[in-house]
Order: C-alpha cells, then structure tokens, then sequence
C-alpha cells in the first residue's frame, strides 16, 4: 500500500477490546472516509512497524502512519482526532501541549488497557466493519 499523501494507516493492538473499539469510533466519526487500519500483530502491521523504526513486537498502542511519517502515543491519538468530526476534531488542538506532558496521560492508560477493557484470545479484525478498510 502506498503511505503517501493521500492515505493514512492506523496501527492498533488487535487482541485489545479498548483498540477495537478505538476503530469502530473512528469509522463513524471521520470527516471522510481516507484512514486504513491493520492490527499490530499482522502481517502488513510487522511490516510497516519495521519500515517505521519500530521493534516488531511493538504493542504500546495506536500507531498513525501519515505523510511518510510515523505518530505514535498521545500525537497519533491528538492527529487522528484532527480527522474527525466535530466536536472530536477539537482535540488536534492540544498537540500544542508538550509531548512529555500529554504521554504520561496515554501511556497509564495503555498500560492498564488490558486490565479495564480485557482482550481476545487472537488478534481479529473488528466486528461489522467493511474489510476493505484493513491491509
């Protein structure tokens, strides 16, 4: 797939209820439908991870892959927001806030995902989405 200009991939841990989620809310909030998503453990996601500078295993979170760059933590989150409908979009404001400020929030909850949300015995894409949208 190519990641220039016109298409963005969002990286997600697929095994998470709480990232599983995550797309399901992007799919009906974006302001139009650009965004491609593959789960971290997958195939294509390995792939993209390395060719971004990412260790394979990599399973912090979400991950934004735009413009031939990598966003990950709170800046794909805040980026991704940018895409979507408003009110949601508001939040792309907030990247004028320090990373080293906005991370810490991202990471406790990344941290605890699993333990709040649970998750899936195997990595699978998410429940009545169109699989078009996934590499």
């Amino acid at each position: 797939m190519d990641n220039g200009k016109n298409s963005s991939v969002i990286l997600f841990d697929g095994i998470c209820h709480l990232c599983d989620g995550a797309v399901h809310f992007i799919i009906k909030r974006e302001k139009s439908p650009g965004l491609h998503f593959a789960p971290l453990q997958s195939n294509s996601g390995k792939m993209l991870l390395a060719q971004y500078g990412y260790p394979k295993d990599y399973l912090d979170g979400l991950v934004l892959i735009e413009k031939n760059r990598a966003y990950d933590r709170s800046s794909a989150c805040l980026r991704i927001a940018g895409r979507l409908k408003l009110p949601w979009s508001l939040f792309f404001c907030l990247l004028v806030i320090p990373q080293w400020i906005r991370d810490p929030v991202y990471q406790a909850i990344a941290k605890f995902r699993y333990r709040c949300f649970g998750k899936k015995a195997s990595c699978s894409l998410p429940q009545g989405v169109e699989g078009s949208r996934f590499l």
